[in-house]
């Protein structure tokens, strides 16, 4: 092999070696292979919110409803709960999906199917999805008015896909 052929052999590899180190952390492929399971319990109790009106003897379901896969297949059922002393709480039950890089859990005042699309204005990231299996609670925001969001949003935020939503019709009494 001449000289000027090794020189062109070093970058090239160079390049092919930074390439891969991208797409390895951009894709996580890994991720395909493994499960990270969740079972939290439903809180009971919150910090006592402000007024008297606020608190109540237990947590109360406000909407809930079952999720629909979109780039990934996505399972369970999402509640909003309020619970004693007025704190509100998304809660994913029996979830199942798949992991991802920086996939987030959101409440978006879209519909499930509009979601697939995009999140829409005045989303709510609610943070990080602890496990891709299970039940797992996450807080609302002190102050979200749950009755303006029609859907929880299992979103992967590097790639700006919905992996999932479930639309979330409110519980009656």
């Amino acid at each position: 092999m001449s000289s000027v052929s090794r020189r062109a052999v070093v970058p090239v590899l160079l390049v092919l070696v930074v390439a891969a180190g991208i797409g390895l952390y951009l894709f996580q492929p890994w991720k395909a292979f493994t499960d990270t399971s969740v079972n939290e319990a439903l809180p009971t109790a919150s910090q006592p919110a402000a007024g008297p009106a606020m608190k109540d003897a237990g947590p109360r379901d406000l909407a809930q409803g079952g999720f629909v896969s979109h780039e990934h297949r996505t399972s369970g059922t999402a509640r909003t709960v309020r619970l004693a002393g007025g704190g509100q709480v998304l809660r994913l039950e029996d979830l199942m999906t798949s992991e991802g890089p920086d996939v987030r859990v959101y409440l978006s005042r879209e519909d499930a199917g509009a979601v697939k699309a995009g999140l829409g204005d005045g989303a709510v990231r609610l943070g990080k999805l602890k496990g891709n299996l299970g039940n797992q609670n996450y807080a609302v925001p002190a102050g979200t008015d749950l009755s303006k969001f029609r859907s929880a949003v299992i979103w992967c935020e590097r790639f700006s896909v919905s992996f999932g939503a479930a639309d979330l019709a409110p519980v009656g009494g």
